[in-house]
């Protein structure tokens, strides 16, 4: 990862700066956009993130673990960015402990 996306991922919240990903994380990350193609809460095809369900930065053991996936989108196509709305509740530093459960109750409301 360059130092430009840490720090501009650290500025975000996303991660702490000092966190290095697996080198597995992009071969884990690509599988599953594979299969799961599509953002969870709104159905959107594009700018598609794997979200942690428990934050990497907490859980990095959990870094690579399917179970702990969730795909979510960058773009606001029905009027909510969905990885910042709700993977992070608005705030990339505070993550969404129900982030399952909200998709499934908003999905029917946004599709």
């Amino acid at each position: 990862m360059s130092l430009l996306k840490k720090l501009s991922d650290a500025v975000q919240g996303k991660a702490p700066f000092d966190c290095n990903r697996s080198p597995k994380w992009q071969k884990i990350r690509n599988n599953h956009l594979k299969v799961y193609n599509k953002c969870e809460a709104c159905g959107s095809l594009t700018q598609l993130e794997v979200h942690h369900i428990k934050p990497f930065h907490i859980h990095p053991e959990l870094e690579l673990d399917q179970n702990n996936l969730i795909t979510l989108c960058e773009n606001s196509s029905k009027g909510v960015t969905c990885h910042l709305f709700f993977g992070h509740l608005g705030d990339y530093k505070k993550d969404n402990q129900s982030v399952e459960t909200d998709v499934v109750y908003w999905k029917g409301k946004l599709i």
